[in-house]
């Protein structure tokens, strides 16, 4: 089985202009999506990666960190649509591609590995994404942080066969009794979604032949054209320590966080 891990990378964010090119810790932001990338495909047969874009900065980028580069159209709608649009233009197409988000450097190692190794399990699965249940700590400080940036951090609910029921830029679920549950566990009923994906290339390609969902455009998060259209994702629940998880970096704001999180990793 063929895996493609295809790291899109954007120059033109709106909220954060060349975003992938950022620093931290004195290495750039893809450079370190790209090392975390490498190091697990090793760790699997006939697994690639790949960066892409439509930017000839980031292109030079790849290039002096020896990356491959597949330039994709400036009119991809989604990261989900410019890694189709690389996959398409290997040798070899792959069976399943893995779309790591440029901006997500602290992806923990065990999602991206769970990701490929829940689909080298069951080919049939169309999606596979994971999630991580926040500690009450770790869900205080999500909601401070939606203070000030209230669309960074995405939580997930799901069914008992672990597939996702929604994902929401919102904490949900909301908790009625959550005094009594913080006495009783320190482990909250909130999933965080981690911004990683797994398809099958079949259901890549029907994701990206449908329209934009109503609730996709409401919320901003491309999974939910999948819910809309009711193809199933598969969520894979990773254990993080408390404190660890950081969300993707969307904006400066961000960037000081991620300094913070290095901090914390390193020590």
């Amino acid at each position: 089985m063929k895996t493609a891990i295809i790291i899109p990378a954007r120059y033109g964010s709106t909220r954060f202009p060349g975003k992938p090119l950022a620093l931290i810790g004195g290495q750039s932001m893809l450079a370190r999506v790209v090392a975390l990338a490498r190091s697990i495909a090793s760790e699997f047969d006939d697994c690639g990666v790949y960066v892409t874009t439509d930017d000839a900065r980031i292109a030079d980028h790849a290039g002096e960190i020896g990356v491959k580069c597949l330039m994709t159209s400036e009119d991809c709608p989604s990261g989900s649509d410019r890694a189709l649009q690389a996959a398409k233009q290997l040798p070899a197409q792959p069976d399943f591609i893995v779309n790591l988000q440029g901006d997500a450097p602290f992806t923990p190692p065990d999602a991206l590995r769970a990701v490929i190794g829940a689909f080298q399990n069951d080919p049939s699965l169309s999606v596979v994404t994971p999630v991580h249940a926040l500690s009450w700590d770790d869900l205080d400080r999500l909601r401070e942080n939606k203070k000030s940036t209230p669309f960074s951090g995405t939580c997930a609910i799901l069914d008992a066969d672990s597939n996702a029921i929604w994902f929401s830029k919102n904490i949900i679920p909301a908790i009625r009794k959550e005094e009594a549950m913080r006495g009783e566990s320190t482990t909250s009923p909130v999933f965080q979604h981690m911004g990683l994906y797994g398809f099958n290339i079949k259901a890549l390609e029907q994701f990206c032949a449908l329209p934009q969902g109503h609730y996709e455009q409401l919320e901003g998060l491309e999974q939910l054209r999948l819910i809309e259209n009711e193809i199933p994702i598969h969520c894979v629940e990773i254990d993080t320590p408390s404190g660890t998880l950081q969300s993707g970096i969307d904006t400066r704001e961000d960037l000081t966080r991620a300094e913070k999180m290095l901090e914390i990793l390193k020590g």
